[in-house]
């Protein structure tokens, strides 16, 4: 079984400025997500892209040898990430020459998942036979009991109406509800290669994992909580 590993990570932030260079408990924030990579011993070739040469030269500086420059149009604030990731894994193949057989991608923002939420990921999604896995944790709002939208004329009403007769009288009752992490998602050849832009589709899987490292950097508030979550876990 051969692995491809993305990261894509661009120049700009405008929640956390120059975040992916940024230096989080000691190592620059992309740095965490490459070693993990490297460690792991799960893929054949771990690729880089950006559109930004500080991004692509400390990704170099972590061992990461493939480095591609991400096009203009798939680094602006719209752009969606999944032709930026297919960008990085063709180019990744053209170079080295391998056709690979699970595609990996992962977010430079969550760089609290542990080796063992990555292997088990990738192992779900192989034993499976599925098409794609995403990655995520029980949500705290449920939309059949505490998540609302709001109306027009400023009532509210619940996201969803639950399912049967009756009103849900606890969250805990309510179907089990997640947070996408934006930590792992992993892709079968086939499935990656077709022409689908979606991430969910219908035969996608979730592989749970907790609130704990499930925390996706987008402000200033998501990093102080994670560099306190490292720091109190190398203190151990």
């Amino acid at each position: 079984m051969k692995r491809l590993c993305t990261i894509c990570a661009r120049g700009g932030s405008k929640g956390v400025h120059n975040k992916n260079v940024r230096m989080l408990a000691g190592m620059p924030l992309i740095a965490h997500t490459v070693t993990q990579a490297l460690d792991s011993g799960l893929f054949e070739t771990v690729a880089v892209s950006s559109d930004s040469w500080p991004v692509l030269k400390m990704a170099q500086l972590w061992g990461v040898r493939e480095l591609v420059a991400r096009p203009d149009e798939m680094a602006v604030d719209r752009a969606p990430k999944l032709p930026a990731i297919r960008h990085c894994a063709i180019t990744a193949e053209h170079r080295t020459g391998i056709a690979f057989d699970t595609f990996v991608d992962l977010d430079v923002t969550a760089p609290l998942r542990s080796l063992d939420d990555l292997k088990g990921a990738v192992a779900t999604l192989e034993a499976a036979g599925r098409g794609n896995l995403v990655t995520g944790t029980p949500a705290r709002r449920s939309p059949y009991f505490n998540l609302v939208e709001r109306r027009d004329d400023g009532t509210v009403r619940l996201s969803k109406p639950p399912p049967g007769p009756g009103l849900i009288a606890r969250r805990q009752d309510a179907p089990a509800c997640f947070d996408l992490n934006a930590s792992i998602y992993a892709w079968t050849r086939e499935s990656f290669r077709r022409d689908d832009p979606r991430v969910l589709r219908d035969d996608t899987l979730l592989y749970e994992m907790p609130e704990e490292r499930s925390v996706d950097i987008d402000s200033e508030l998501d990093w102080r909580i994670a560099e306190m979550l490292m720091t109190a876990w190398k203190a151990r």
